[in-house]
């Protein structure tokens, strides 16, 4: 997966930031930085999920300013009080291909944007994580990123599921006829907050479901991914920490909106990892296994509590109809991934790494009347649900509360 490098450009003027880094002191912070709320979020509703199954995913906000509200009706494909402009305006006859073209983005004013909160960290540090980063950036605001690239990424999630038509079309390309939706992703701002010798990074996207034909959006949401460390950690060995932000930044976020709108099931569940043949788990924390194994068979159990707040269609899981996807990683990228395991075991059918530490996680996947519906990936804690780091030069903050998993020396 290519690095989420550039995420937005901030209100901080180009000339400010140049005078800063040529007198190699910080500026005063334009605005004091917010720290954000990591509240739950309900998915999209089911209503309009199965009505809305011919998406087009584009770049960019939607241009619709319109509230949320209104009753979706399912028979008429419309909302009550919404506005039909007709089902040819907007539309071709033929598909008009992926997303292929450069959204220009001036660069990102990341020196004068880190001043704000600055207590305690030395000239020269604060100084040397501005010059690391914006290099880096620099040379990334020339290449095609930015919701270009994070369309294309909640794109390849949403093409996995079942029952669905998506293609994915650069901002101003019109949308082929019989277009149910337009699904517009939307880079927000990135927020860099320093704290003494800590840096807090935290990226925010936005995503919009666009009715198509009708003057109004249906769901909106808003994803945010957050990792911390000290400034030296953050630009040791060429940037590695903030080019694994980025990388898993996108990763999540791409696997997050196509959740939230047409994957997650909404239902309370619980997960855990157990031992099993050869995979063996500490006596007082279930989340740290090993093996002497290099294709280990990894195990773990889901209780579905009963919970007010389900879904109606919860009470008729059939457990012999749920399957799981599992996955595993190493601390750069994902490297295996199986789905459709029949049951709360798999055997790794590629060999892992001796001497390796990995983390795993699987999901359920019910199948409900036909529907396929995904829960979350199984973690230890439930903050953030993946998207709130502790110490990203050791583990990003996707992978924070995933099973460990350490293949011992000498597995064979």
């Amino acid at each position: 997966m290519g690095v989420f490098r550039i995420f937005c450009a901030t209100s901080v003027a180009l000339a400010a930031s140049a005078a800063v880094q040529a007198q190699g002191v910080p500026s005063p912070p334009s605005a004091s930085l917010p720290t954000p709320e990591f509240l739950p979020v309900d998915p999209m509703d089911d209503g309009l999920r199965g009505a809305l199954r011919n998406v087009v995913v584009k770049p960019g906000g939607s241009p619709t300013n319109e509230e949320i509200g209104g009753d979706y009706d399912q028979e008429t494909l419309g909302l009550d009080g919404g506005i039909v402009y007709g089902a040819s305006k907007g539309s071709v006859s033929t598909q008009a291909g992926p997303v292929n073209v450069n959204i220009p983005i001036p660069l990102l004013q990341i020196p004068a944007m880190i001043a704000g909160g600055i207590a305690g960290a030395t000239q020269e540090e604060i100084q040397e994580f501005r010059d690391a980063l914006t290099e880096d950036l620099a040379d990334a605001s020339s290449q095609q990123i930015v919701n270009d690239k994070i369309a294309s990424d909640v794109y390849n999630e949403i093409r996995r599921m079942p029952n669905l038509e998506p293609q994915v079309f650069a901002r101003d390309t019109p949308v082929p006829e019989g277009t149910q939706a337009i699904l517009y992703v939307n880079v927000g701002q990135v927020l860099i907050d320093v704290e003494e010798h800590e840096a807090i990074i935290t990226a925010t996207v936005n995503a919009t479901v666009h009715r198509h034909g009708y003057d109004r959006d249906v769901y909106e949401t808003t994803i945010q991914y957050q990792d911390r460390d000290t400034l030296r950690n953050w630009t040791a060995d060429d940037n590695a920490a903030w080019r694994n932000y980025a990388n898993f930044a996108r990763h999540y976020v791409g696997r997050e909106i196509a959740d939230r709108v047409y994957g997650s099931a909404g239902v309370a569940e619980a997960l855990q990892p157990v031992k099993s043949k050869t995979v063996s788990v500490g006596k007082r924390n279930p989340w740290e296994g090993s093996s002497k194994k290099l294709s280990p068979t990894l195990a773990w159990e889901l209780e579905l509590p009963a919970a007010d707040e389900n879904p109606a269609w919860a009470a008729s899981i059939d457990e012999s109809n749920i399957s799981y996807d599992v996955e595993i990683y190493d601390l750069q990228r994902p490297v295996y991934r199986a789905t459709q395991v029949p049951g709360p075991q798999h055997t790794v059918n590629r060999p892992l790494q001796a001497c390796q530490k990995y983390r795993w996680s699987v999901r359920p996947v019910y199948n409900v009347g036909g529907e396929i519906k995904y829960g979350a990936w199984m973690r230890s804690g439930t903050e953030g649900n993946g998207n709130i780091g502790k110490e990203a030069s050791k583990v990003p903050a996707y992978l924070y509360d995933f099973a460990e998993l350490e293949i011992k020396c000498g597995s064979k």
